[in-house]
């Protein structure tokens, strides 16, 4: 059922959404208003070899965000296709999570997956995707950790995933990085004895590194799943200068992501043909995005002297868009003690590993080694 976005303001807001209803998930949460906050237009998507095109209206059942009217209607996200996986390597059984949006600062609104912990709630981990993925890729590994005593938080990053407001598009790397540490100081507000550890994949370790250079002190750990921070795979040469050139001229143009061959993330032929024809992957990118990767690659440089907390990093032999060795020697230059493991055989996208791969087993039990101290 379509509802009108409440109008919560900048800051902590979020709201639980299961079969179209919207619950208050605390006593202190604050009733429905209409109106919303409106966001900027959105982008005329122009791509590489094309005229203009009008961003067109958002299509049912894939999410999205309010738009500039202010009396726009959303529809919640259809993520019954998340569990459409391979048979005997999926989340099985699971319910579907909670899903919430949170409002940022800058009145964007976000969704997220919440995997409430089983039992008494241990610790929080807020998990940061990739540059092509999305949130829906992680429903076995999330159901787990929930049942360890964890509560998960997956979040679409803006322009991702479920998110079809500015697709493919963030103003720049700080703003990306804000989006988290924002959600991640909502939660601080309540409960706030309860750790917080960031776990970022792939591209998402870009901004879990980013973050306690950022916003010191914010978390307790980072967990860093085959991260981006020294990539195999970028656009070609003559392909960046035109990405340069458009961010000045035509921030808004997009060029494609190149890592849209599902082989560069696993063996699997089942979960191949799943990242080839899911329908929330992320394919293509404007051009101020894509720069503001390239300006976050310099930031990190920075930012790995001030990663304090405990890290776990793990890492894929046979990885085909990460490049390992350098990636272990950068995550080897934060003063905080750090944790590496290579698993062998394995490849980019551990979820996409077997059922009983170790690599869930390993970070549980780094996660319950910190709880412990």
């Amino acid at each position: 059922m379509a509802r009108r976005p409440p109008s919560w303001g900048a800051g902590w807001a979020f709201r639980s959404i299961r079969s179209g209803s919207i619950v208050s998930p605390s006593a202190r949460s604050r009733s429905l208003a209409d109106g919303a906050q409106p966001l900027p237009p959105k982008p005329h998507r122009e791509r590489e070899g094309q005229g203009n095109l009008s961003h067109g209206p958002l299509h049912e059942g894939k999410g999205g965000e309010g738009t500039s009217d202010a009396l726009s209607e959303w529809s919640v996200p259809d993520v019954s296709a998340e569990l459409r996986i391979p048979e005997g390597k999926g989340p099985g059984g699971q319910s579907l999570p909670n899903l919430g949006l949170f409002t940022a600062s800058d009145a964007y609104r976000f969704y997220y997956r919440r995997y409430p912990a089983v039992g008494e709630t241990r610790a929080r981990i807020v998990i940061v995707h990739g540059i092509r993925s999305h949130g829906g890729w992680y429903s076995r590994s999330c159901g787990e950790l929930a049942g360890a005593g964890f509560d998960v938080y997956f979040l679409d990053r803006r322009g991702s995933g479920l998110n079809t407001a500015h697709r493919g598009d963030a103003p720049n790397f700080r703003r990306l990085i804000d989006d988290v540490a924002e959600f991640v100081q909502g939660l601080r507000g309540e409960h706030a004895w309860l750790p917080v550890f960031v776990c970022g994949i792939s591209w998402g370790g870009k901004l879990a590194v980013g973050l306690p250079y950022r916003k010191p002190n914010l978390v307790d750990g980072l967990v860093l799943l085959c991260p981006g921070l020294v990539p195999k795979v970028a656009p070609p040469l003559p392909q960046r200068a035109r990405i340069a050139v458009a961010r000045v001229f035509w921030p808004w143009k997009f060029f494609p992501i190149p890592l849209n061959e599902p082989d560069l993330f696993t063996a699997s032929e089942e979960w191949r043909r799943y990242v080839d024809t899911e329908p929330h992957g992320l394919r293509e990118a404007t051009s101020r995005f894509l720069f503001s990767s390239f300006s976050l690659d310099i930031y990190l440089r920075r930012a790995a002297k001030r990663v304090t907390v405990p890290t776990l990093m793990l890492l894929a032999e046979n990885d085909r868009i990460i490049d390992n060795a350098p990636t272990a020697a950068f995550v080897g230059r934060f003063p905080g003690a750090t944790e590496v493991k290579t698993y062998p055989g394995a490849h980019h996208t551990l979820e996409f590993e077997h059922e009983n791969h170790p690599w869930l087993s390993d970070m549980k039990a780094w996660l319950d080694a910190r709880l412990s101290r």
